[in-house]
């Protein structure tokens, strides 16, 4: 049996403007997916998914024909779109299915699918690992995206990422400040569709002439920066510059403007996690709010 691991990721800048080439800071976190493969005697792929609580939330059998098409009676979404990861996957290494052969193929995921950490970014790293091809290209062929997920994925520390010329680049480095403890992750209790995400900001800066050096100074800054009320200052400034550029209120002032510390939103607006600066007392304030899952940067980010 062969086992594959991919980190989960967050977001910490440049959210949204990333797609365009700007700057950004992203964290791999304790998170991820596993990915067993094992082969069989039967000429078919056999898929199960399983939860972070160990149940089975998906499975289907994959037929190859003579042809090397691939197929299924199975007619989901979730199965239509692992056909046209598993064409993709064929179409980068021509040879993987080849010796018609099967394998039953199980991802487990380490965190629940609606945290927004990565459950297909890491499936498509650890399918590339498999495979033996660039996790980047299967990204561009299926979900797409910037990329700054598969490179999450890869690493075991944070990392600065950006596109130039649509080619990713990323230097690995080390975000340590000495206020982590007063950093938390709150979960909206609702998941954010990244694709949704992505065209409507598209639609928006279509035609658009994007600068983003100001942003790329406050990735650099918020990287940097050693005191708490300094990168208070520089989050609130980061979440008015991107409501700014996607035409949509910051988070604090659409639902917690009597918060005493800083929020800002992380990926795509709406979803998933946001961060929140204060003391564990100050998360009941969340809590009350129905916000339940509290999340500390030690207890998330790798």
């Amino acid at each position: 049996m062969q086992l594959f691991y991919s980190h989960g990721k967050l977001l910490i800048s440049a959210e949204y403007a990333v797609l365009d080439g700007a700057l950004a800071l992203a964290l791999p976190t304790k998170f991820g997916q596993f990915l067993s493969v094992e082969s069989t005697t039967k000429n078919t792929l056999f898929w199960k998914s399983i939860s972070n609580v160990g149940t089975v939330w998906f499975e289907a059998e994959f037929m190859i024909d003579a042809s090397l098409k691939i197929f299924t009676p199975n007619t989901s979404a979730i199965a239509v779109r692992l056909v046209q990861v598993l064409e993709a996957l064929q179409q980068l290494n021509p040879t993987l299915f080849e010796a018609h052969k099967g394998y039953a193929l199980t991802s487990t995921l380490e965190f629940p699918e609606n945290w927004g950490l990565g459950s297909s970014s890491t499936l498509i790293n650890n399918l590339a690992q498999w495979a033996q091809v660039d996790a980047f290209e299967l990204l561009a062929l299926t979900f797409g995206g910037s990329g700054f997920d598969i490179a999450c994925a890869q690493h075991d520390s944070g990392i600065l990422y950006q596109l130039e010329e649509g080619k990713p680049t990323l230097k690995p480095v080390v975000f340590s400040p000495p206020f982590l403890e007063s950093l938390f992750f709150v979960h909206r209790n609702q998941k954010q569709n990244s694709r949704d995400g992505i065209t409507a900001y598209k639609t928006l800066t279509a035609h658009q002439i994007l600068d983003f050096s100001t942003l790329n100074s406050l990735t650099l800054e918020l990287l940097n920066c050693t005191d708490l009320e300094t990168f208070e200052a520089l989050i609130e400034t980061h979440e008015r510059y991107i409501s700014i550029l996607i035409q949509q209120p910051p988070l604090k002032d659409a639902l917690f403007s009597d918060y005493k510390g800083a929020i800002k939103s992380l990926g795509a607006w709406g979803g998933d996690f946001f961060l929140a600066t204060g003391n564990a007392e100050a998360m009941a304030y969340f809590r009350s709010k129905g916000y339940t899952t509290v999340v500390s940067y030690s207890e998330m980010i790798l």
